[in-house]
């Protein structure tokens, strides 16, 4: 069986010390967050034999080549191309996830 190598991006490298910090105001806790991180990064590498098992990310019925896996209160939105997984960003679940990803339109007034 295929096994797609994980690349994260920038962002979502900045997006993970957010949240290992989001995490540790919570618990006050070192080793908390720091296995919050671990276990989201382990459940994003649980799909590298078969991506495409991730949620399908649709916008007006059409898939915007992401993919998605929640992780508790966070997201991790990636995009295969050959044989990597593209981990592009990882947002609380209940942000403007969509307009973060540059899929929806931003409103005009």
């Amino acid at each position: 069986m295929k096994r797609y190598k994980i690349e994260y991006s920038k962002t979502a490298i900045r997006d993970l010390d957010r949240v290992w910090s989001e995490v540790f105001e919570v618990s006050q806790s070192h080793d908390i967050a720091t296995k919050y991180i671990d276990d989201l990064m382990d459940t994003i590498e649980s799909l590298t034999n078969r991506p495409k098992s991730g949620s399908p990310l649709y916008y007006e019925n059409s898939f915007t080549g992401y993919y998605f896996v929640v992780f508790k209160s966070y997201m991790a939105f990636y995009r295969l191309e050959k044989d990597a997984m593209l981990v592009d960003r990882i947002l609380y679940g209940k942000s403007d996830y969509m307009r973060c990803l540059h899929i929806a339109p931003k409103e005009t007034l």
